[in-house]
């Protein structure tokens, strides 16, 4: 058997058919039958054995017993009616509740037939039910029993409509390992399975899906971990030696005038020590004539924008153009405005191109662009309209980065003949676990220094009860000349959620610090953007205390003088956006402070993210909290690039397999880089075949 089967269509399996491979494939993502092979069990349930009915609590999970049919009734009329199935088992008696499927189900059972009954009780009026359980006779159970570990699959609401129950996907994922045991092809080599004594990949499938009991179930489970773990490796690491061989960069040779007249003249402070150490690391790279694909984090204020700016410096000293994509409008802005600040004088040019941007500017700034006049560009995605042309694009710095779709980034990559040197920014903190699986083919820099002065946020959290004596610590602030964010995480009322809403909030704010006394500025994202810039000039130049915001100034918002953050309803926000709004404050020489106000019925989640917020102001560790509470699918946007399609592993559980398996990797490349030994034909196969399977984004990062 070929690899080649693995990709037959889900509809030629015994069982499916077209109208069921169709739903399988829209609700459930299992297109092949290599997508029901990895389809995993989320559970296995303990089918030795049987529970007596007066066993049965509120705790029992799923239980399997055995028992008569002694009544069947149908209950309530139109869309309240259900089916009824009284069982007794000597010790007790339970129900067997049907709402759907009536008329099929009601002619299946007679008195006084013996059942083998499979789900999950629940306690309705002081008796025990079973809704919607398996069943099937005593007889045919002798004729087949249940596997000793019954596997339990996720479904939907759609897949049940049309009978592909969890039951249904287990008999499914039975016919196929039943059909192709014995015939997976092996994709790692017999050196790795043997060091590390791993079962074959064919007994891998069949027991994670049927185990006979839980000794084999963990080396199935083994077995798979490390497998998903270490393709992610190699295929990662692969890219980036490849990279690293084949693919040429321009070398910046020079750190010339521009460079050290800004830095000797115009740099208005002192770099921090890692600022310093990271322009190292880029001058290095850009300088070794192989192209620069580096990966730089730095905390909230940490100084990325003015690294970013010397290294765009270097690329213009040695006859090239830069240019920055940042996501949003106001973050290109503030971009845009403190790098022309900074340049002021210098007689380098710089523009700002965005989606507001006037077609009347935009055909001189293209121009400009393409004649080498312009020599920096800054700007959201307009960046990558097939209108903007460089003359000589050489550095292309993107920021917060994974807001960009890949192949949005892959189109201005493409903007040059030969590829630009790629600086890619982000101020989420990206814990270890997750950068080696996610950025493990980037260089790492990391800037975990703030500029001298800054003094720590201090965190606080009020419940509604506190609510004046937090309106006093705002009014002694704006007295001593501060000025406020408030932030709510909602436009409008919402009748399904519970929480502040802006309007309502500006209106409270409004009362409580009137006019003419007062000023208050409201921004959301409905507004046009004329009229933020208008609300936002207001509050950067001083002229209103109070700034009531939404999420919109996550990012890009830079008012020193502003030493107050107010997070309403703080538990709807995740921790990450809980960090990046505090960083807004702490920006200036005072000290600045960050409420967080919360309703009093806090979930677990809730409460350690604002335990977490008040107890450390170190982006590591709260990236490191954020991947424990939400797993990696959602962080840095992985579910786009397709590169971390974990179906079993973990990579906070299993962070001692992942570090195994790169050193593997990094030991296996250095021995055979282009995975050309014979030994190593299996692992070259599987990269192949997955390649098939996901786009290959490794060269534009």
């Amino acid at each position: 058997m070929t690899v080649e089967i693995l990709d037959t269509p889900i509809e030629y399996l015994k069982g499916v058919g077209p109208k069921r491979a169709e739903v399988l494939r829209k609700e459930l993502g299992i297109g092949t039958f290599y997508d029901l092979l990895t389809y995993y069990p989320f559970r296995y349930v303990d089918r030795s054995r049987f529970y007596a009915i007066s066993e049965i609590n509120s705790d029992a999970a799923w239980v399997q017993i055995r028992g008569k049919v002694t009544s069947t009734q149908l209950v309530g009329k139109g869309v309240a009616m259900r089916y009824v199935v009284t069982v007794a088992d000597g010790s007790g008696e339970i129900d067997l509740v049907y709402f759907q499927g009536i008329k099929w189900i009601k002619d299946k059972f007679s008195i006084g037939t013996e059942l083998i009954i499979f789900g999950k009780p629940t306690l309705f009026n002081g008796r025990y039910n079973i809704p919607h359980p398996e069943t099937e006779t005593a007889a045919e159970f002798s004729a087949q029993p249940a596997d000793p570990l019954h596997p339990l699959y996720n479904t939907t609401e759609k897949t049940k409509l049309i009978g592909l129950t969890g039951r249904t996907i287990a008999k499914l994922a039975k016919t196929l390992v039943m059909q192709v045991h014995g015939m997976i092809p092996e994709t790692l080599t017999p050196e790795i399975t043997g060091e590390l004594r791993l079962i074959s990949r064919d007994e891998a499938l069949a027991n994670i899906h049927f185990p006979s009991d839980n000794e084999i179930l963990a080396k199935a489970e083994a077995r798979i971990k490390f497998e998903e773990l270490f393709f992610i490796q190699l295929r990662l690491l692969r890219f980036k030696l490849n990279r690293s061989r084949t693919v040429r960069g321009h070398r910046f040779s020079v750190v010339g005038e521009k460079f050290n007249t800004f830095y000797s003249t115009y740099l208005p402070f002192e770099l921090t020590g890692a600022q310093k150490k990271v322009v190292r690391e880029i001058r290095a790279d850009m300088g070794s004539g192989k192209q620069m694909n580096r990966l730089l984090q730095g905390d909230v204020g940490s100084g990325k924008t003015v690294v970013a700016l010397l290294s765009m410096l270097i690329a213009l000293d040695n006859g090239f153009q830069a240019c920055l994509m940042a996501p949003t409008e106001i973050l290109a802005n503030q971009h845009y405005k403190t790098i022309s600040r900074l340049l002021d004088g210098t007689g380098i040019t710089c523009d700002l191109l965005t989606g507001s941007t006037k077609q009347k500017q935009r055909k001189n700034m293209y121009s400009l662009l393409q004649s080498g006049e312009l020599h920096i560009l800054i700007g959201t995605h307009a960046l990558i309209e097939d209108t903007v042309q460089f003359s000589n694009l050489g550095l292309v710095v993107i920021d917060e980065q994974h807001r960009f779709g890949v192949a949005q980034r892959a189109k201005l990559w493409s903007k040059s003949s030969d590829p630009p040197h790629i600086l890619v920014m982000t101020a989420t903190p990206i814990p270890r676990t997750l950068a080696m699986t996610l950025y493990g083919d980037l260089d790492f820099s990391v800037i975990d220094e703030l500029p001298p002065g800054r003094k720590p946020i201090k965190t606080y959290h009020f419940y509604e009860s506190g609510r004046e004596k937090v309106y006093n610590f705002m009014l002694q602030q704006i007295h001593t000349g501060r000025q406020i964010y408030v932030v709510y995480p909602l436009i409008q009322e919402s009748e399904t959620i519970d929480m502040k809403n802006l309007e309502e909030g500006y209106q409270h704010i409004v009362d409580a610090f009137p006019p003419p006394k007062f000023k208050v500025s409201i921004v959301h994202g409905r507004m046009k953007s004329e009229e933020k810039d208008a609300e936002m000039q207001r509050f950067t130049r001083g002229e209103t205390n109070i700034l009531v915001a939404t999420t919109v100034i996550e990012v890009g918002v830079d008012v020193p003088n502003a030493s107050v953050m107010v997070i309403e309803s703080a538990e709807r926000f995740g921790l990450s956006q809980l960090h990046q709004l505090r960083g807004r404050v702490g920006r200036g020489a005072d000290q600045s402070h960050c409420i967080l106000m919360t309703g009093y019925n806090l979930g677990q989640d809730a409460r350690t993210r604002v335990d977490t917020m008040v107890r450390t102001t170190d982006g590591f560790e709260i990236a490191n909290v954020d991947l424990k509470l939400r797993g990696p699918g959602d962080l840095e946007g992985t579910r786009q690039s397709g590169v971390l399609d974990l179906k079993l592993a973990d990579i906070i559980r299993d962070e001692g397999l992942l570090r195994y398996a790169r050193n593997l990797v990094i030991k296996l490349l250095d021995e055979d880089p282009l995975l050309e030994m014979e030994k190593n034909r299996p692992l070259a196969e599987q990269l192949k075949y997955l390649g098939r399977k996901t786009s290959d984004w490794s060269l534009i990062s």
